[in-house]
């Protein structure tokens, strides 16, 4: 691939990866592996000479059927709120350019049965130098009738961590706060007597764990999250995803811009853009910020969150 050479300590590479097609960019600290015969899929990041931060699922990367959602795992692109077009199969190639400093990879339009007439885009650029990426989500309404939608990023993670979402300021009642500060959007499957959920004073923590004495396999939560953070910490890594917030803006599923899903084998950290009408021609653009850490103190309670993980965040913000 001679047209995306890497410019400064960025490098990018065709590969095969677990016999799929795709492209491999790195710098001097972290890797990032995008399959490009299906997609756009983000489908591995993390250190050099380490391990992936994502869970995948090597047995879909292959399968013949164009018509089946195959979920593959890692970073992918969705459309919200959560409807049969959701699903809309990713299994074609996706076209591979350079913009600028970063690489996009763009599918084909979603017109053949069942057609949602939308297009999908993921563009990466990675830092010269460490670890942090921003990922540009893209979906054009190719079609010409207008939709309300919104872009749906989820980072499905690798078992065993735990992932944090802050809650809003705490303060005692006055006449100034009589009104909500925030929404916990719950799922039928939802139970917060589950011990993999801690809804702490500062912090909501879901935990992944393959077993769990809780009713219900699958757990799913949702908040309107205006500090715009969330993280997943596993075995001393930590990987944090930042996103700008519209306060006045309307977001899906009762109004939440941040999400966690878990079962038993994976974690989805999940953002959400506001909720628009996309005209036709129309392009909605969801841009995520990812760092990873590592070398992390071990996992606590909230005051392990206020005195190691917040100061990360807040360093990166």
């Amino acid at each position: 691939m001679q047209n995306l050479a890497g410019v400064g300590t960025v490098k990018i590479e065709d590969v095969a990866y677990k016999n799929c097609k795709a492209v491999r960019i790195f710098n001097d600290t972290v890797h990032l592996t995008v399959l490009t015969e299906v997609g756009p899929r983000v489908i591995s990041f993390g250190f050099l000479g380490d391990g992936n931060e994502f869970y995948e699922i090597p047995e879909h990367f292959m399968k013949s059927d164009g018509q089946t959602f195959r979920a593959y795992g890692g970073h992918r692109l969705w459309v919200a709120p959560e409807t049969p077009r959701t699903y809309y199969p990713d299994n074609a190639p996706v076209t591979v350019t350079r913009r600028d400093e970063a690489v996009v990879f763009t599918a084909p339009p979603e017109t053949s049965a069942p057609a949602t007439n939308l297009q999908k885009e993921i563009e990466i650029n990675l830092a010269e130098s460490g670890a942090q990426v921003t990922v540009t989500h893209r979906i054009r309404n190719v079609g010409e009738e207008p939709t309300e939608m919104a872009p749906w990023a989820l980072s499905v993670m690798a078992g065993g961590g735990t992932a944090i979402l802050p809650l809003p300021p705490k303060a005692p009642m006055s006449p100034s706060r009589l009104l909500p500060e925030g929404v916990l959007a719950l799922w039928s499957y939802t139970d917060l007597a589950d011990p993999r959920w801690k809804i702490g004073t500062k912090y909501v923590r879901l935990q992944q764990t393959s077993k769990s004495e809780g009713a219900f396999t699958e757990q799913m939560g949702g908040i309107f999250n205006p500090m715009g953070w969330g993280v997943y910490f596993r075995r001393g890594h930590l990987f944090v995803k930042t996103t700008s917030v519209e306060k006045e803006a309307t977001y899906p599923d009762f109004g939440c811009n941040f999400e966690i899903y878990t079962d038993a084998h994976s974690l989805e950290l999940e953002t959400l853009g506001p909720l628009r009408n996309l005209q036709p021609g129309e392009t909605a653009e969801h841009i995520e910020h990812w760092w990873l850490f590592k070398d992390i103190p071990g996992d606590g309670g909230e005051n392990w969150v206020d005195s190691v993980i917040l100061p990360i965040v807040q360093s990166v913000r």
